[in-house]
């Protein structure tokens, strides 16, 4: 079969079989040419008796094939024409554009690219592909270099089809006879899907960056937001504090000069009662100089000169009554150092550094779970399950309230541990005595030995007492800190992450063994299958 991958001068070079440069031509009788290769398959795949495929002149016998040297010569020669034309034109092709590959000169630029010929045509080289008959059978596309990349390895052909199963360009003769099974389509047509699901892609590409940009604005919205809500939280907290410790410096003058102004009072009446005291002092001691025992030891010279002596009451005040009004000062340094405190607090305890000091290394359980809760392997997680999870009931397990008891009980000092509560909209925390009821109905709270908190409905907040008192927020605690003093009675929560006491129970007294207790709630349908989280706890020393 003839190269295709030949450069053509005319239509009188070209098989009428192959549609292709001459390759290894032959003349039969009849006078016209074929390639070698395409008239000998042809004969091979006719009847027995050979004739000419284009005029039909029959002949008895198979002529002899001899390669016609000067239609051979003369392509050669053409072929060699062209290569030196092409070789001349490189640096105008580099400039961009297809050009011609039959102007002489100048060059024009190509109009369309055969795939036959393997060229490109100006407009007016084009033309006799638009009038031959044979030429129009060629596939013309749209001006490209490098066409032989654009022909079949294996036959020489225009890669014009396009195979869905294997993904490749195929030629006629591929898809005839190895892609009979296979769905093909015109490269035309397979471009068009595939730009189209391209272009599909890149608007899913262009979705995806549009939604990461509004994603990226919308973090850096709320990071700004964030760092104002700080700004202002700090400059108000600031301003309300400095208002606070100047109103208290005021108050404690002005408290000054009341306390100063009563014990004054108190001083100017002392003084004149101890001032009037001493005069009347000095008036009976006057009005009794005649009363001192004579010194003569003579009885009867003594009846003689005092006998007939008059001896009246000095006239004084009656003192009986008389005390000095001494009321008591307001002492309220404890309670309000108290109060002050319980407040500072709740917005962020300093305290709460030195508290951590006392982490204690807290595991759950088992044997104290109720029976639907699961326990992770290293005994620091507890979720609620859907069936039972344990297979054997203990004494010492809750019944009905969907909790665990740490393994640790502590009955003197001080404790501290924290756990992770993120994602939950249930649980409940804190710490109880060992002998608390741990069947049927419980009421928490601390007279049955209960001193817990709890979360409920996401952001309901409950300080377990009798009555139970809401507890108001300003944020949801992600890790919760637990801190017992056993000996001053306390037992206080702390939300980790902003370090301000949620609530504190005070003037506890307790007499056994205290357990931390861990409820991580209902699952509710996944809505709080998050873990509980007994974590390590991270301070500065």
């Amino acid at each position: 079969m003839a190269s295709a991958r030949s450069l053509i001068a005319d239509d009188d070079f070209r098989c009428s079989i192959c549609l292709s440069v001459f390759t290894k031509p032959v003349s039969i009788p009849c006078g016209h040419n074929f390639c070698f290769n395409c008239i000998t398959k042809f004969w091979d795949s006719s009847n027995p008796k050979c004739k000419c495929p284009l005029c039909n002149e029959a002949f008895s016998s198979r002529p002899m094939l001899r390669v016609n040297t000067t239609i051979a010569e003369l392509i050669e020669k053409f072929k060699k024409t062209i290569q030196e034309k092409s070789s001349a034109t490189v640096e105008e092709e580099k400039a961009g554009e297809v050009l011609c590959s039959m102007c002489e000169g100048a060059k024009d630029p190509a109009l369309r690219s055969c795939l036959v010929c393997v060229m490109s045509f100006c407009k007016t080289h084009l033309e006799p592909h638009q009038r031959i008959p044979t030429l129009k059978k060629h596939v013309l596309i749209n001006p490209v270099e490098d066409l032989e990349s654009r022909l079949c390895d294996k036959h020489d052909k225009p890669l014009d089809m396009f195979c869905i199963a294997d993904q490749s360009c195929i030629c006629e003769v591929c898809n005839s006879r190895n892609h009979k099974t296979c769905r093909t389509v015109t490269i035309e047509e397979a471009a068009k899907v595939l730009k189209k699901k391209l272009g599909m892609k890149k608007t899913q590409r262009d979705q995806m960056i549009e939604k990461r940009q509004q994603k990226i604005e919308e973090i850096e919205n709320s990071l700004e937001a964030s760092r104002t809500d700080s700004a202002m939280a700090l400059s108000s907290t600031v301003s309300t504090v400095n208002d606070v410790v100047d109103y208290i410096k005021r108050s404690l003058v002005k408290f000054t000069e009341v306390i100063n102004t009563k014990q004054g009072n108190i001083d100017t009446e002392a003084k004149g009662l101890l001032q009037e005291l001493d005069r009347e002092i000095v008036q009976i001691k006057q009005e009794s100089t005649h009363l001192d025992a004579p010194t003569d030891k003579d009885p009867f010279r003594f009846l003689t000169n005092f006998c007939s002596l008059s001896i009246s009451q000095p006239k004084v005040k009656d003192w009986a009554g008389v005390t000095l009004k001494c009321p008591p000062f307001p002492a309220q340094g404890a309670s309000l150092r108290a109060k002050l405190m319980r407040e500072i607090s709740s917005l962020c305890d300093p305290d709460l550094k030195e508290k951590q000091q006392h982490a204690v290394d807290v595991t759950l359980d088992p044997d104290t779970a109720h029976p639907k809760l699961r326990l992770s392997a290293d005994r620091k997680r507890v979720a609620h399950g859907d069936g039972i999870m344990k297979q054997r009931y203990f004494p010492e397990s809750f019944e009905q309230l969907l909790a665990v008891l740490g393994k640790e009980g502590f009955r003197s000092g001080k404790f501290y541990y924290e756990v992770q509560v993120k994602d939950k909209t249930q649980w409940l925390l804190g710490v109880v005595n060992h002998s608390i009821n741990r069947k049927g109905e419980i009421q928490l709270s601390p007279e049955n030995g209960y001193w817990t908190i709890s979360l409920t409905k996401g952001t309901e907040f409950t300080a377990n007492t009798n009555p139970a008192v809401d507890l108001h927020l300003s944020g949801i605690p992600q890790k919760v800190g637990v801190f017992v003093d056993y000996k001053e009675g306390e037992v206080s929560f702390y939300n980790v992450d902003t370090q301000a006491r949620i609530i504190s129970f005070t003037g506890c007294t307790f007499t056994e063994q205290l357990f931390p207790v861990f409820g991580p709630g209902h699952n509710n349908g996944g809505e709080n299958s998050a873990h509980m989280i007994i974590t390590y706890v991270t301070h500065n020393a």
